[in-house]
Formats: C-alpha cells, sequence, structure tokens
C-alpha cells in the first residue's frame, strides 16, 4: 500500500476573507495537494478554518518540514513548521 502524509492548519478566532493559508515544503511555496475547508462561525462570532496538505511519503521525507503559513495583507506572516524528523511513520 502506498504511504502518504497529511498536515493539517488550523486557524481560528478571525475572518476568512482576510486571511490566507498556505503551505511551504522544504521552504519552496506550494499549492500541490492543499485543499481548504469552509470556514466555520463560532458562537463567539469568530470562525475557524482549515487548509490541508497532503503529500506521498516520499515528497515527506526529501521535504525535511512542512510549514504553514497564515498571512494578512500588510502583515508579517504567522508560520508553523513540522519538522519531518519529529514525526514517526
Amino acid at each position: 500500500k502506498q504511504r502518504s502524509a497529511t498536515v493539517v492548519c488550523l486557524a481560528t478566532g478571525g475572518f476568512p476573507s482576510n486571511w490566507k493559508l498556505g503551505w511551504k515544503v522544504g521552504g519552496t511555496t506550494t499549492s500541490s495537494g492543499v485543499s481548504t475547508s469552509l470556514e466555520v462561525l463560532g458562537t463567539d462570532g469568530r470562525y475557524s478554518w482549515s487548509s490541508t496538505l497532503s503529500l506521498s511519503a516520499d515528497q515527506w521525507r526529501k521535504a525535511g518540514s512542512v510549514s504553514c503559513e497564515a498571512s494578512l495583507s500588510g502583515q508579517s506572516p504567522v508560520t508553523q513548521t513540522l519538522d519531518s524528523d519529529h514525526c514517526s511513520e
């Protein structure tokens, strides 16, 4: 069976029309294998939404790290990085 890796980036407490979620694989921006959820309105009037990145096992091993970037126009992005060597197979 073909093995793969799926990474999910969850954003909460904002307004998705103002934010963009993006991915970097091994430091390179990618849109391949990316899907973005519809936003969900919370009881506090703010939204949650997510972006999912799917990679083959080979892409995951070669990447070294995967980063999710949340960006708002005119501001520095908020980045979270996952190193592949910190994850088990």
